[in-house]
């Protein structure tokens, strides 16, 4: 990302989070009826964080390359920044510190056999692995099963954020809880952006939702940012029904970038019992789909 690139985004992102607290949020008087600005002043941020009013303009106006750890700190406590959005402030503040530094090592873009050997033995719980750009690149029976109006889409890899913005009314048919899916997925993909934003293949992919999602377009311009974190996810499956999963989302060490996702439900639980009526009816669908042979891996 070019400099100027940089600089806008530094400035869009502080000056949306200042543009969010309110001067009785912050703990501030409120001067006055009516105030020019949505959110705190320049000036009410600069004193919360302990800097001069100066100083804090040239940051918001992108100047982050000398601030030091501390400023960084005090400045992500008076805007209140949750812990995704401190990341995505420290990553800035880098990203402004080194401009020449090694890009991110990308991650894989294949799953390795012993990955897949992993998924496949995981055989009570959907199980799959994604990028952060959501490219779905290995999954295990009953993720396959699960998602598959996600993969009713013949491109491949599939991409759940594509899924999510651009077949809406299946996203919206599939996830219960849409409206909260659609925020975390653009924020997950800023999220991205930022840490790595020379990634080509996410470049493109935020290219292609921007021109064909008017939604996207407005989720991406609220800045707003958030890490992979394991949830509840609630979805309601063709075959099966509603199905309330818990989620957990971990970082493969051996394969930076990459992220197994596992999905459970406690035993005797509706969702488990769906569960296994999700395998029952995956397995007569591989059986049929192979003419009775096991499923070749």
């Amino acid at each position: 990302m070019a400099t100027t690139d940089l600089r806008t985004e530094i400035k869009e992102f502080l000056s949306s989070r200042r543009a969010r607290i309110t001067p009785e949020r912050a703990g501030l008087p409120a001067y006055g009826g009516h105030r020019r600005v949505q959110g705190l002043r320049r000036e009410e941020v600069a004193l919360l964080a302990g800097v001069s009013v100066d100083y804090y303009v040239r940051m918001e106006r992108g100047g982050l390359a000398g601030a030091s750890d501390g400023v960084l700190d005090a400045l992500a406590s008076a805007l209140r920044l949750d812990e995704a959005e401190r990341d995505h402030l420290l990553q800035l503040a880098r990203r402004s510190r080194t401009p020449g530094a090694p890009r991110r090592r990308r991650p894989a873009v294949a799953v390795r056999p012993a990955l897949r050997r992993v998924l496949d033995a995981i055989t009570d719980a959907p199980a799959w692995i994604c990028n952060g750009r959501y490219d779905v690149l290995a999954m295990n029976h009953l993720a396959r099963a699960l998602f598959s109006p996600v993969l009713a889409d013949a491109r491949r890899p599939a991409n759940t954020a594509r899924f999510v913005y651009l077949e809406p009314e299946a996203a919206r048919a599939f996830f219960v809880d849409h409206d909260r899916i659609v925020r975390d997925v653009a924020a997950k993909l800023r999220t991205e952006a930022g840490r790595d934003p020379h990634d080509e293949e996410l470049i493109a992919l935020v290219g292609e939702l921007s021109t064909r999602s008017d939604l996207f377009r407005r989720r991406w311009a609220s800045q707003d940012v958030q890490l992979h974190r394991s949830g509840l996810k609630r979805v309601h499956h063709p075959v099966v029904g509603r199905l309330d999963l818990d989620v957990e989302s971990m970082e493969v060490p051996a394969e930076p970038g990459l992220l197994l996702n596992v999905y459970t439900a406690p035993a005797g639980t509706a969702t488990a019992d769906g569960l296994a009526v999700l395998a029952s009816w995956a397995a007569g669908r591989e059986k049929t789909a192979t003419g009775g042979q096991a499923p070749s891996r």
